[in-house]
């Protein structure tokens, strides 16, 4: 296998125990990415859409699914009344931190077969690749 075809198969290990986590938590992988990534600040619908890799409609879809639940809400922006913002509710808030912590936890334990020197260079390399990357943080100021 080249180098191409370990990442797809490290991706498929990523999404898979991912997917184990989230539906511990009776969600989908979609509706936790979602949540966490609004868990701390509401953020603008067309950002999360950006961020997300998503259509607006496909967000406005899942966050229709994810609003029928209770676990977020949408509001106007008091900056421009055009813009949607969204945000976590009470219950979606404590499901988020529970489901962000347990990923956190839960997701390192796929480089566990790997010698400490190299788990501490796949850390510094995987936190480089998403640094750079552009995609949602987790906190935003």
């Amino acid at each position: 296998m080249d180098y191409g075809d370990k990442l797809f198969w490290l991706s498929v290990l990523i999404q898979r125990r991912y997917a184990q986590i989230c539906a511990d938590y009776d969600l989908t992988p979609s509706q936790a990415t979602l949540l966490c990534a609004v868990k701390d600040v509401p953020r603008q619908m067309a950002y999360l859409a950006a961020s997300l890799g998503l259509s607006k409609n496909a967000l406005s879809q899942l966050v229709d699914r994810t609003e029928r639940r209770d676990l977020v809400s949408r509001a106007g922006s008091e900056q421009d009344r055009r813009v949607i913002m969204l945000g976590v509710t009470p219950a979606g808030k404590v499901l988020a931190e529970a489901v962000y912590a347990e990923t956190t936890k839960r997701l390192p334990d796929i480089a566990r077969n790997l010698g400490a020197d190299d788990q501490r260079d796949f850390e510094r390399i995987a936190t480089a690749i998403v640094d750079t990357s552009g995609v949602l943080p987790s906190i935003s100021s």
